[in-house]
């Protein structure tokens, strides 16, 4: 089977390419950028805006299944860069299908569509924690568009179904890792309330694997096609054990030291004001919609997606981390760990 993969250079792009390749998929990867690593392992690289429909269509062509990971992610930045990429690139993929009668489309998204501010999510399910109405920031507002758009393009012509993950994290981490690295190593980084909120989190090896098991069973009709489905460790912990746990894999300074959420918020407020007003360059290192992440538990039920996908997760946190800190302690050429600038972006 041939596969376009959106994204392939990216870090759950990559993980995806690979388990096709080993599997005897024949990967095709459209992206930006260049990536050796996609070459090495047989995938055939193409480079292209998602905006621009021709390319995508172009890329697509011949393809059996397309899994749709591109996107532009983050907590700041203008709503029509976010638009751009992850409303009009989902058009392009959309319509790519359509004009080859490609059948399957795995989506993914992210539960910061469901994200109601300072709203508990506990154990809650796709039924008990729909999609919101309101956002904060641009990327789960358009994020949301584009998986609705993903769902209702549902028919029986082609099947969708979209996956949401929930903070992926492992080896080859390029985001959430070096970020929180290089807070901790300057004394920057703060819980929030204690940190004692329970949240959820996704290893990449289960995160890739959850896109495969869906496009193993999505077909017309299927009882997956036109839905959406919570995908995480299963494993909630407080948010004070997860970024410590990452850190003690990167050897880096734990945390200990928290601020109210009043606090965190109301400087998140004056940062974005300084952000929009001065510009300044980079991220913000706090905005309201990661303060109100940080501060709030949010966990989810994956029952789900164990039933109508089958998916299981396969690697637990306590191994995801063990493996993190092996990769972490055999030096790679050009990688440094915490070079990253300190700006935190809390991908979701």
């Amino acid at each position: 089977m041939k596969v376009l993969v959106t994204g392939g250079g990216g870090f759950l792009g990559a993980a995806i390419c690979r388990l096709l390749r080993q599997r005897g998929e024949e990967v095709v990867s459209f992206q930006r950028g260049h990536y050796p690593a996609l070459a090495e392992c047989g995938v055939r690289e193409l480079r292209g805006d998602l905006a621009d429909s021709t390319a995508v269509a172009a890329a697509a062509r011949g393809c059996e299944a397309v899994i749709h990971v591109a996107a532009r992610a983050g907590a700041w930045g203008a709503y029509h860069d976010y638009h751009r990429a992850n409303v009009i690139g989902t058009e392009s993929v959309l319509a790519a299908c359509r004009a080859h009668r490609i059948g399957r489309l795995v989506y993914t998204s992210t539960p910061s569509v469901c994200h109601r501010g300072r709203v508990p999510v506990e154990g809650g399910d796709e039924r008990s924690a729909p999609p919101a109405a309101r956002f904060k920031a641009a990327y789960p507002a358009t994020k949301a568009i584009a998986e609705r758009a993903v769902l209702a393009a549902n028919d029986t012509r082609l099947a969708t179904v979209a996956l949401r993950p929930r903070l992926i994290w492992g080896p080859g981490d390029p985001h959430l890792l070096p970020r929180l690295v290089a807070r901790a190593r300057a004394g920057r980084l703060r819980l929030i309330d204690g940190g004692d909120q329970r949240i959820d989190t996704t290893y990449i090896d289960n995160a890739a694997e959850a896109h495969l098991d869906a496009l193993d069973r999505l077909r017309p009709g299927a009882a997956c096609a036109g839905r959406a489905y919570f995908i995480s460790n299963g494993e909630p912990r407080p948010l004070r054990e997860v970024i410590n746990g990452l850190l003690r894999a990167a050897g880096a300074p734990e945390v200990s030291r928290s601020m109210p959420f009043g606090l965190a918020c109301g400087l998140g407020a004056v940062f974005e004001a300084a952000w929009w007003l001065l510009p300044l360059r980079g991220e913000p290192p706090m905005t309201r919609f990661i303060a109100e992440q940080l501060a709030t538990p949010h966990w989810y039920d994956i029952s789900a997606a164990a039933r109508e996908i089958g998916y299981r997760p396969q690697v637990s946190i306590d191994e995801g981390l063990a493996r993190l800190a092996d990769s972490l302690s055999t030096p790679i050429p050009g990688r440094r760990i915490g070079a990253a600038g300190a700006a935190g972006r809390m991908p979701t």
